[in-house]
């Protein structure tokens, strides 16, 4: 990987069409993979495709995390969506950053997470076993949705009568952090991001009335005492966690047990030994990842293999291309739940920018897991599978019924 002035010929990028991409990704990227270091979308963003050039691009000197750069590809430079990128912790670097994460970090710290698994697995073994007699589930709705939504508002000490109203906003602003939304999605979008920061300004607001023993009670003083963030940064930073901590994992639950159930005998082995539960998370985030690609800014051209991409250029570095990649994962197609994986995940990003709800979202899934394995050892899929779909930022999954 080199820095180089636009001085010599290079070839173009090859441009993928998005149907491709949104049906077969995982083909394309495997195609493209072994010939090329980059492929385009049509709106113009370049795709790294190979596992050490994402590993190194992440988090080395030739690019930065992107801000509204990808809003204003898609014309979009003004307005809820606009505003909510420019003012979140997840499109934004150096002190900006720090500062808008920083009284983030106590509520998503390891010790935590550790003190509130007790509460996810409770959680999820009461759902399970309220809905034991009906033999048969809406998964990602009765069980995928509901564990992270109600582990979110417990921790920001939100009612689970509010549950239904944060997450129909949440779900609809995710599309915009995905690859499959166009112009005709903004106004719903829009409206979905003043909903939610109505909604938290409304809880706030309620905190600095009536401080309580809970997160938010705790996010309001440090907040004030730091007096570094606008009131509209508090407000946006707490929207940009529920949404990191509602959409990506429910997905993840969704496709970690449907490639379980896909692989009998794999989900059998876990029925057996509950120690097998964290590798089957890591490897089920890898082979059907939540999220697609880190989104990434050129601060300098960039040549590759004799492919160039120049500064000032939004990338998106493809984890699910690189999570598949022998290079790091020796036969990466293959599903395999006792594979070794690197002791860093690149589903949670590298870097400053590393997810900060990464222990809290293993926690959720290897709970979730652990509670279905022990009360529902012989679940199985029921009529169509669900599929997972996209190949940027967030995904999302079509519904999935099982039956015991």
């Amino acid at each position: 990987m080199s820095s180089n002035p636009q001085t010599k010929s290079y070839p173009d990028i090859v441009m993928i069409p998005n149907e491709d991409l949104d049906h077969n990704a995982h083909t394309v990227f495997r195609h493209y993979r072994e010939k090329v270091p980059f492929i385009k979308s049509p709106i113009g963003v370049p795709f790294v495709l190979r596992a050490n050039d994402v590993l190194n691009l992440a988090s080395n000197r030739f690019t930065r995390q992107v801000e509204t750069e990808f809003l204003r590809i898609r014309n979009v430079t003004e307005g809820p969506l606009y505003e909510f990128v420019r003012n979140s912790m997840l499109f934004s670097n150096d002190t900006t950053h720090r500062h808008r994460r920083g009284p983030m970090t106590p509520a998503f710290a390891f010790k935590m997470i550790a003190e509130i698994r007790p509460q996810i697995r409770a959680l999820a073994d009461k759902i399970l076993r309220e809905g034991y007699a009906d033999g048969q589930m809406d998964f990602l709705q009765t069980y995928a949705s509901s564990i992270p939504a109600r582990t979110i508002a417990a921790i920001f000490g939100i009612p689970d009568s509010d549950i239904s109203r944060f997450t129909r906003s949440i779900y609809t602003i995710a599309k915009a952090i995905g690859a499959s939304w166009s112009a005709k999605d903004l106004p719903e979008i829009d409206q979905a991001v003043v909903d939610m920061h109505n909604y938290v300004e409304e809880l706030l607001a309620d905190r600095r009335r009536n401080p309580r023993n809970d997160f938010l009670s705790e996010y309001i003083g440090i907040v004030e005492r730091q007096g570094v963030l606008t009131s509209f940064e508090a407000i946006t930073q707490i929207i940009t966690i529920v949404l990191g901590g509602s959409d990506t994992t429910r997905m993840a639950m969704a496709m970690q047990v449907c490639l379980l159930l896909e692989h009998p005998e794999q989900w059998n082995a876990i029925v057996e030994d509950r120690g097998l539960i964290p590798n089957a998370v890591l490897e089920s985030l890898r082979f059907e990842p939540s999220v697609a690609s880190i989104p990434r800014f050129t601060v300098e051209d960039i040549e590759i293999d004799g492919h160039f991409i120049p500064k000032d250029q939004p990338i998106a570095l493809s984890t699910m291309s690189a999570m598949r990649d022998a290079a790091i994962y020796p036969a990466g197609d293959t599903f395999d739940i006792r594979r070794t994986h690197p002791k860093w995940h690149l589903v949670f990003g590298s870097g400053a920018h590393r997810c900060i709800g990464e222990a809290l979202a293993k926690a959720e899934l290897e709970e979730g897991l652990a509670a279905l394995v022990e009360i529902m050892p012989s679940l199985r899929l029921v009529g169509p599978r669900p599929i997972a779909s996209g190949f940027a930022g967030i995904r999302s999954v079509t519904d999935m019924t099982v039956e015991w």
